[in-house]
């Protein structure tokens, strides 16, 4: 399984942060839960949310208000939204699935928010 994200690596203030993360060599609607995860400078990694391979999501508390993940199936990708966001969610962003009691993850993708 071969996860990459995508997506602007600068956001605004106030804007809403939008990556896509590409999986190759499974199915995202066959098995499994695909995550969001995120890295802040100098901090620990923090689940953002997932999304099964039924389609039901799944949020962190602490980001429930403005996460939004969902997916197309047609092009074997899932996707995260993040409204509102401040210079607290610079961070990088990785997609995440476990598989078979391995996980797999992408490479990540820095992102920035600044004027």
């Amino acid at each position: 399984v071969q996860l990459q994200e995508s997506g602007p690596g600068l956001v605004k203030p106030s804007q809403t942060l939008s990556l896509t993360c590409t999986v190759s060599g499974d199915s995202i609607t066959t098995n499994y839960y695909w995550s969001w995860i995120r890295q802040p400078p100098g901090k620990g990694v923090e689940w953002m949310g997932a999304i099964a391979y039924s389609g039901t999501t799944y949020y962190s508390p602490f980001l429930k208000s403005r996460t939004s993940i969902s997916r197309d199936t047609s092009k074997n990708q899932f996707t995260l939204q993040l409204s509102s966001v401040t210079p607290e969610d610079t961070a990088v962003y990785l997609c995440k699935t476990r598989a078979d009691s391995t996980d797999y993850w992408g490479q990540g993708t820095q992102v920035t928010v600044a004027s």
